[in-house]
């Protein structure tokens, strides 16, 4: 007979049995095998397991980490910059009403619509040279652009400089052609004079000779038509020649105030800028008796005329040179160079018919510093203000 002091002995052994086995499979302790202690996770209603992305070896940008810290290319901080990003500028003519205007990109033949905030268009491709000097130098509109949309371009062309009628979406075609392209002298002028003549300034090719033969038409001021034959009234109606002795014009522009067309020349040993007068003929020897020169040869580009204010491009000083004009051909005030080194090389030089100016530049390939924007079109309000003297 077993008495009960054994068999409570025996139930307790029993217990303590199983409460051993059970701790030893289902229990752990911070001290217990080699896993480390871990707080329960917190599993609430609204956590649900994220899905993980396989590793791309790029890193994750952070949200909402701000703009980036170099602006995007060719996205100018300066809010008078038109366009950007483009290829050497020589030319800019505005289109009526101003809102816009075409461009002409020397070493491609292009030339482009732009306008703020709009993306620059193509509008038609000169085929050119650009050897040198040459290529696209100059466009300006049609007597009769609100009729034709025609565009005169001068450009150097595998047959040598010329002055081309450029119709949108078609080919351009030449109007005057012989006249000689060299190694340098390539660059050309044409404008529209206030009387709708054509006014074209070739230079003479690298051959200085060649800019008095009175049979080249190499460093000539010559008067046309739309179509290329000689307009009315020039000194010999079989010949458009009406001035010689040009070497590198940069521009033509004319001022409808005074009738005045001016021309810009870098004609070696100085720059020189000349005033022709409707119906009058500049002469044999038209870059000998400039209405200005500059001794400092600053590389003198495009310009336009405003009432009572004439502003020069100027390509080697990268600068805008202001000239007070009078109608009887003198200048008033103390002209001034503005703008110097804040654009760089300026070329091309327009006013639209709100006042304001539009220039390009040619800062790519041209010893000068260049930004990464470049090269660009620029729209300005008229500075106050341009100093070398009158010869």
């Amino acid at each position: 007979m077993i008495g009960p002091r054994r068999c409570v002995s025996r139930r307790a052994a029993v217990l303590l049995a199983v409460l051993a086995a059970l701790l030893a499979g289902c229990a752990q302790f911070p001290d217990a095998g080699q896993q480390p202690w871990r707080e329960r996770p917190d599993l609430g209603a609204e956590r649900a397991p994220q899905p993980q992305l396989p590793e791309t070896g790029e890193p994750t940008p952070a949200p909402n980490s701000g703009p980036p810290s170099t602006p995007p290319p060719c996205v100018d901080p300066d809010p008078q910059v038109v366009a950007t990003c483009l290829a050497p500028l020589s030319a800019v003519v505005t289109l009526p009403g101003g809102a816009a205007a075409l461009v002409a990109e020397r070493t491609t033949g292009r030339i482009l619509r732009v306008a703020p905030d709009e993306e620059p268009e193509t509008v038609a491709t000169v085929p050119v040279t650009a050897t040198g000097d040459g290529g696209l130098t100059s466009i300006a509109l049609s007597p009769s652009y609100a009729e034709d949309q025609l565009v005169y371009a001068y450009a150097t062309t595998g047959g040598g400089n010329a002055v081309m009628r450029v119709a949108p979406g078609d080919v351009p075609k030449t109007v005057l052609g012989g006249i000689p392209s060299g190694p340098s002298g390539n660059s050309g002028a044409v404008g529209v004079e206030p009387d709708g003549t054509l006014l074209v300034a070739t230079g003479d090719g690298g051959d200085r000779a060649a800019a008095t033969s009175p049979t080249s038409l190499a460093g000539k001021l010559l008067r046309i038509d739309p179509f290329g034959r000689p307009a009315p009234g020039t000194p010999d109606p079989s010949s458009p020649i009406v001035g010689s002795g040009l070497h590198a014009p940069g521009d033509v522009c004319a001022d409808p105030a005074t009738g005045v067309s001016w021309v810009t020349d870098q004609a070696g040993p100085r720059d020189v800028l000349l005033a022709v007068r409707p119906g009058e003929a500049p002469g044999a020897n038209a870059a000998t008796s400039p209405a200005w020169t500059w001794p400092d040869r600053p590389g003198v580009a495009g310009c336009a005329a405003l009432p009572g204010t004439l502003v020069v491009g100027l390509e080697g000083s990268s600068a805008m040179f202001v000239l007070r004009p009078t109608p009887q051909g003198s200048f008033v005030g103390t002209p001034q160079a503005v703008l110097a080194g804040t654009y760089g090389r300026i070329t091309g030089t327009d006013v639209a018919s709100d006042g304001l100016i539009w220039f390009t530049t040619a800062n790519k390939g041209g010893g000068g510093p260049v930004t990464p924007t470049d090269d660009r079109v620029v729209r300005i309000r008229p500075p106050s203000g341009g100093a070398s003297g009158a010869d």
